[in-house]
């Protein structure tokens, strides 16, 4: 059940919102039992059967924090119940990508298993990993089995995220519903609708310019270079608007039952750098490898050796929790090299203090150039991302930089129904149209407030808040802007659309 289907919105929404409400005048326990039961119900009306496999991650690990109480049991448990959480996500997840390449590297003749992978099934087991290790680091272990419940599978972050900690989550389930519900609930009103947009108005139509092309490398043909940098740019475009659009609903989702989720973007395509581009793409994600692995391993403490191996380790450890497959290891390990020349760059600078301050203009300068720099090497590296084999990702790299040529006789049937012309329109225009479709998006990615600042949501309380037109406000003309947006994503609803985390 996807939050962007008519399912989603007419019936199951409605229900659980209303229930909710009727419960929480009973008490704040019956409201988190219902949003509990609702939970669980959202994920098992996709594969009933995994909603099992969810039910017994959360008894396990919850059964295990409870035993962990034992200080003298508390690491060798913790560790157990790390490597079972691990060796379920490696079993549902790497099972085929392991057989694959031992295929590969050995010829032997390993068979394919054909396991489906449970929707969220990484962001549920990294969150209980993070409270297990926070457990043995001597977190007070949680003893209300419902909270818990809740907060491993509350269906707005429970199959596209953001990431949630468990010290920022539970203690919301057990409080009383805060005051100003009315304007938390119109706010998450309207986070959402602009959510929905960019998921159902913004990425799904880039989408028509992005998978058609990938599918056609990715099948042995070659693409020209304006097709190439057309489809390149459409699904940095795309996978954004995409995956902010869903962190967007989420947040929006939780806010209608007073419970606030962490940011998980902040215009990450403004960035100027690509340490700046990791603080503000997938924040939470940034935020567990972080707390989780790069310190663990000794982060900058063992001198500047070992911290570019933590880097690239994270990064390439970071690839690989995107999905099951080469290409994202190199994806990973692209931004590993990234962030290594980064933070060398950096220190290099530092050693030059000497020298006299550059003149402002010089500085802008410099400042448009760094986002240039990092906004390129970004896009290449999300080649690697979209691209199902490695010749699909090398034939666009060659397509981007005029080292192969190619047919474009793969032009989306899709697009031509969305702009309703004959089929056949000619290629020109058809890339005008591409090119003026990526602009606009690249324009409101690049020109708008994020939706953080927008709504002033959470942490951009106290940041500098957009011009007083674009600020939102419980009022009728932004009610009307969120009608507005919402009637338009529903009307958008009837095209085919594409859910891009099957693979996280």
């Amino acid at each position: 059940m996807l939050f962007s289907s008519y399912t989603f919105l007419f019936q199951f929404l409605p229900a659980v919102v209303l229930a909710f409400a009727a419960a929480r005048r009973h008490s704040p326990r019956a409201g988190i039992m219902v949003l509990a039961g609702a939970s669980l119900f959202f994920y098992g009306a996709w594969r009933p059967i995994y909603l099992l496999l969810l039910i017994a991650s959360i008894a396990v690990n919850f059964s295990l924090g409870l035993s962990m109480e034992d200080p003298l049991r508390r690491r060798a448990t913790g560790t157990l119940g790390v490597a079972l959480n691990l060796a379920l996500l490696c079993y549902f997840k790497y099972t085929n990508f392991i057989f694959d390449s031992i295929n590969i590297l050995t010829g032997a003749p390993l068979p394919f298993v054909n396991i489906v992978l449970p929707l969220g099934i990484s962001f549920f087991t990294f969150q209980q990993i993070a409270y297990l290790v926070d457990v043995m680091r001597g977190v007070k272990v949680e003893r209300d089995i419902v909270s818990y419940t809740l907060f491993v599978s509350f269906f707005p972050h429970l199959i596209a995220g953001p990431l949630v900690h468990h010290a920022e989550m539970i203690p919301q389930f057990k409080r009383g519903r805060t005051g100003r519900s009315a304007v938390l609930a119109a706010r998450g009103l309207a986070i959402f609708a602009a959510g929905l947009f960019k998921k159902v108005v913004i990425a799904d139509n880039l989408a028509q310019f992005v998978s058609p092309v990938f599918a056609h490398l990715d099948a042995g043909g070659g693409v020209t270079t304006p097709w190439a940098w057309l489809a390149t740019l459409a699904y940095t475009l795309q996978i954004y608007f995409d995956f902010s659009g869903y962190s967007d609903m989420a947040i929006g989702l939780a806010l209608l039952f007073g419970i606030r989720l962490p940011v998980n973007f902040r215009s990450p395509y403004k960035a100027a750098s690509i340490i700046e581009f990791w603080r503000r793409w997938h924040i939470t994600l940034s935020r567990f490898l972080r707390d989780y692995l790069y310190i663990p391993l000794g982060g900058n403490r063992l001198g500047e050796g070992r911290r570019y191996f933590n880097l690239m380790l994270t990064m390439l450890l970071g690839g690989l929790w995107h999905g099951a497959g080469w290409n994202f290891l190199i994806w990973g390990g692209l931004h590993g090299l990234y962030l290594c020349a980064n933070h060398l760059w950096q220190a290099w600078r530092r050693a030059r203090t000497k020298v006299a301050a550059t003149k402002a203009s010089a500085n802008g300068f410099a400042t448009v150039l760094s986002w240039a720099i990092t906004f390129f090497a970004v896009v290449i590296a999300w080649v690697f991302f979209r691209a199902r084999t490695a010749d699909g990702a090398w034939q666009m790299l060659g397509g981007l930089f005029g080292f192969e040529g190619g047919s474009s006789a793969y032009v989306s049937p899709g697009i031509l129904r969305l702009m309703d012309l004959p089929l056949l329109v000619g290629e020109g225009r058809l890339l005008l149209i591409g090119g003026a479709v990526v602009a606009l998006a690249l324009a409101i990615a690049l020109g708008l407030p994020n939706a953080p600042q927008l709504f002033g949501y959470r942490e951009y309380r106290h940041a500098p808040e957009p011009p007083s037109l674009l600020r939102w406000r419980p009022n009728a003309a932004w009610a009307l802007l969120s009608a507005l947006a919402l009637a338009i994503s529903l009307f958008g609803m009837w095209q085919r659309l594409e859910f891009l985390y099957f693979q996280f």
